[in-house]
């Protein structure tokens, strides 16, 4: 798709990935039997898909990242940095930093994909959908949700009624990547500096709900993980990620 560019989140210091983040950058925590960078597997999907225009938003530990993929070029693609600065906090703060360091236009379609995220999803038919809705923005949305913990349900006098361990929400959720027109970048700048720290789904989607623009969600059966956490890592099961992922090496 012409002007389509990735904007990758992967400056965060990943506390809740701790202490493996403080040797490691969060998004090259190695997964998989290959033991590959989660980033390597997030770069190569966009490749499979078409998308070969990218911008790593890093910060904390960001040589590391710069060092492993440098111009992308062993990756068939094309990657370039943002770092982030002060004045601009947050997911859209990196998003706008890409917006002020050129890295990003008015006249994109900017694919945001949270750096510590692996899926199979077709990339390709989510930016299909973005388009064919004319949407602003487009949040990429996954049914049936695991809560990782128990609900319980409290009488006002705090007596237990009833417990559910580890229920699936009714409602969809976000996995953590979503489609934006480059126009929406004027949109998140004027949140700026009311707020120091801006949130991607926290702030700039209810604004431009506000405004009324078209903001649409892409329902997803595509499998999906969020290796984010500590608890999550120690979870995943590599020989799925492998047996998942391992088209997007051949």
């Amino acid at each position: 798709m012409k002007n389509t560019k990735a904007l990758i989140l992967c400056g965060g210091p990943g506390t809740r990935l701790r202490p493996i983040t403080y040797y490691f950058q969060k998004a090259l925590i190695p997964i998989g039997v290959r033991q590959k960078p989660l980033l390597e597997y997030v770069v190569r999907l966009l490749k499979y898909h078409g998308v070969v225009d990218i911008s790593f938003l890093v910060d904390y530990k960001a040589e590391q990242i710069v060092n492993y993929f440098d111009d992308g070029s062993r990756f068939e693609v094309k990657i370039s940095y943002t770092r982030d600065v002060p004045k601009f906090k947050g997911t859209a703060g990196s998003v706008l930093n890409a917006f002020k360091q050129g890295k990003a236009s008015l006249d994109d379609t900017l694919l945001v994909y949270y750096g510590d995220i692996v899926t199979t999803m077709n990339l390709r038919k989510l930016l299909d959908y973005h388009t064919s809705q004319a949407a602003v923005a487009t949040v990429a949305l996954a049914a049936g949700f695991t809560v990782r913990v128990g609900l319980a349900d409290l009488h006002k006098n705090g007596r237990i009624l009833g417990f559910v361990e580890k229920p699936k929400l009714e409602k969809p959720v976000s996995i953590g990547i979503m489609v934006l027109q480059g126009e929406a970048l004027k949109d998140i700048e004027t949140l700026f500096p009311k707020k120091r720290g801006v949130d991607l789904m926290k702030d700039v989607v209810p604004l431009l709900l506000r405004m009324g623009k078209p903001v649409y969600g892409y329902l997803s059966d595509a499998f999906w993980y969020d290796v984010g956490s500590t608890e999550a890592y120690e979870k995943l099961d590599h020989n799925f990620i492998e047996k998942s992922l391992s088209f997007l090496f051949k």
